[in-house]
């Protein structure tokens, strides 16, 4: 395939978000080079929404359009996949969401700091991360003006890795951006042949993509970078756009059975990774997963992770001397939210919720209840339900939680339970 110079492949997929023109015009109008964009498109739209007109581009030659009535969606990770088979040889490709915001001459810095990576020895280098954030309905003035970087958070019990955006404090003081654990499925640059060599599953539908990208992309010679300079902004909470659950009856299926084959692709839970079976969405040739889990201070088997990874230290993790000193090196952590609706508990004088985690045999792991001031935080979170985290290490990974509220009139009231798949 013949390399098309200086040339970006922009993937970018866009479910009925009002975002989707203002983030196209920014695009093009801030590109220095904007007649070098090839856009390949995946339009998942409702004739409900008047708004998510694309005519002005639908003529336009820098423009690959899939257009998808928002029913026949399957999708975020079935969408990217798509958009990849638009890939014609383009010397660079960016993946993008489809609310965004630019700064001026985005594609030129992009390229001018890969190439500078490339100077530095690195030949894969990937420039990805959570971006800083902007706010429609109040830009340019609620735009971040500080880097992010992207740090663990916890391992949820279907196994998934998540994260949490964090500022580089020390941004102004570096040279080169920061080597990175994790990808964001919101921001990448890099070399076109990643469209081929890590290609987007479509087996996947939501979570377990990023993590998922992250530790094949290193196995296939990427060297992942959180960038110290602002290219663009991403609008987090999107309070006015529709998301494909929404409209998806059979989403939570499609979740689990990625939640599933991503635990095969990491060895968890007894699942075993077999590279026939993942093919093409496997891992590459040029390095390992267990020298990912050094790089990253991750244990995916035991789903564990490094202090010097909690602490939020930059990557690569220390090296030990002896294998015992490594594996004693990792904290077996669990983090997880149980969310409660509001008419489960419809009583206004809790003083307490017994809060508890117990193994398959019914043995409780991990207590800690709620107070009567946690409770009436929860109980009025703006999101309609009752969140109820709690983190703590532990050996044995947790089978159930148990929420048991106390009523001051009615006593012990509604016990309610939940497994942990």
């Amino acid at each position: 395939m013949a390399r098309r110079k200086q040339t970006i492949f922009v993937q970018l997929a866009s479910y009925r978000d009002p975002e989707l023109l203002p983030t196209l015009k920014d695009m093009l109008s801030k590109a220095k080079r904007s007649n070098n964009l090839v856009i390949s498109l995946a339009w998942q739209h409702s004739p409900e929404d008047e708004w998510d007109n694309i005519d002005e581009y639908k003529d336009d030659p820098r423009f690959k359009i899939i257009d998808i009535p928002h029913t026949d969606s399957k999708g975020a990770c079935w969408a990217r996949h798509l958009l990849q088979q638009q890939y014609d040889g383009e010397m660079y490709t960016l993946q993008i969401d489809s609310h965004h915001r630019f700064v001026k001459d985005w594609d030129d810095k992009l390229i001018k700091q890969y190439n500078e990576l490339k100077k530095l020895g690195y030949k894969k280098p990937m420039i990805t991360g959570y971006i800083p954030s902007y706010e429609p309905s109040n830009d340019p003035q609620g735009r971040v003006n500080v880097p992010w970087k992207m740090d663990f958070d916890r391992f949820s019990p279907d196994g998934n890795v998540h994260f949490l955006p964090a500022s580089i404090d020390d941004f102004a003081s570096r040279d080169v951006p920061v080597p990175a654990r994790f990808y964001s499925a919101h921001f990448n640059f890099t070399s076109g042949d990643f469209v081929k060599e890590v290609p987007h599953d479509p087996e996947y539908y939501f979570h377990g993509e990023e993590i998922s990208i992250a530790v094949r992309a290193f196995t296939w010679g990427y060297d992942l970078f959180h960038p110290i300079e602002i290219y663009m902004w991403h609008y987090y909470t999107r309070k006015d756009g529709k998301r494909q659950w929404d409209d998806d009856p059979q989403w939570g299926d499609k979740n689990n059975n990625s939640h599933l084959k991503n635990r095969k692709l990491f060895g968890m839970d007894g699942e075993v990774y077999d590279p026939e079976e993942f093919g093409i969405y496997g891992f590459g040739p040029e390095r390992t997963l267990d020298e990912y889990e050094r790089y990253a201070g991750i244990s995916f088997s035991r789903r564990a992770v490094q202090q010097h990874t909690l602490n939020k230290g930059y990557a690569p993790n220390p090296v030990f001397e002896t294998e015992e000193e490594y594996l004693n090196s990792f904290a077996t952590m669990f983090k997880h939210c149980i969310d409660i609706g509001f008419d489960q508990v419809p009583h206004d004088d809790y003083n307490v919720w017994a809060v508890a985690f117990e193994d398959e045999n019914g043995n409780e792991l991990y207590r800690d209840d709620a107070n009567a001031d946690e409770i009436r935080v929860m109980k009025s979170d703006p999101d309609g339900y009752c969140k109820v985290w709690r983190s703590f290490e532990t050996a044995v990974r947790p089978y159930k939680w148990v929420v048991w509220p106390h009523s001051e009139k009615e006593g012990w009231v509604n016990r309610m339970e939940g497994l942990l798949y």
